[in-house]
């Protein structure tokens, strides 16, 4: 029997190598507090409910959250401060909690050193504005295991995760064949479906995200719930070479 061999790692970010979707939740919780504190007058879990309904609706990158929230909260609520002064509270209390706890899993940061000391090449596959997206890599420390010309981001390469072409450009600019190229990520449609369709090797991170209750159509290849099982995949199913 043949064993494969795998040349290049690429990793998605969100709720793979951190959990983004619980950080999200305090940096949320952490706006609304400094909002009510600066005079917003409304239950602290409505206000919640209520911004938590903005981000479905408009999208995580969307930069204008806290303006929408209040649009729709009662006049009431804003009758005795200037609205301006709450949304700059809400966002500064979110991007002091995005940088103070925004840090890798410890298992997530054990993979990568020990895939670091093997030949396989490895890179970032993730959706998102360049700019967020470039900070998260530099302040997680991403940087330091990954090769700085096999990050890939949506926004930047203009080729979103639902499209299969993200990973064959990927594959490509690594110089490997995408028979040779694997992708690690949690979700099952973009990170999953999409890579197996360019035919990439594909694990699922199947953790506690938001998209952990859905399932990929076509693969994975390997299921995980920590990314403390996939040294264990990568001695026993794979050759890991440069």
């Amino acid at each position: 029997m043949t064993v494969p061999l795998v040349r290049v790692i690429f990793f998605d970010i969100d709720d793979t190598l951190y959990s983004s979707t619980e950080f999200a939740g305090r940096a949320r919780e952490a706006s609304i507090d400094a909002m009510l504190a600066r005079g917003l007058r409304i239950d602290r879990e409505k206000a919640l409910v209520e911004l938590l309904r903005v981000v479905e609706e408009f999208g995580s990158n969307d930069g204008h959250h806290f303006q929408r929230l209040l649009h729709r909260l009662p006049n009431a609520a804003t009758a005795e401060v200037n609205p301006n002064l709450l949304v700059s509270a809400g966002m500064m209390a979110y991007h002091e909690t995005t940088w103070r706890e925004l840090r890798l899993r410890s298992e997530a940061t054990d993979v990568l050193k020990v895939l670091a000391e093997t030949p396989v090449a490895l890179g970032v596959v993730t959706a998102g504005i360049t700019s967020k997206q470039m900070e998260k890599v530099l302040r997680l420390g991403i940087d330091q295991w990954v090769n700085p010309s096999l990050i890939f981001i949506t926004d930047e390469v203009g080729i979103a995760k639902t499209n299969p072409k993200l990973y064959t450009l990927a594959a490509r600019k690594a110089r490997v064949p995408v028979s040779e190229a694997m992708h690690v990520g949690d979700h099952p449609t973009r990170d999953v479906n999409s890579a197996a369709q360019a035919g990439l090797f594909t694990v699922w991170h199947r953790g506690s995200g938001k998209y952990a209750a859905l399932s990929p159509t076509q693969g994975p290849d390997h299921t995980i719930s920590s990314l403390r099982e996939p040294p264990a995949i990568f001695d026993t199913y794979y050759r890991l070479a440069s």
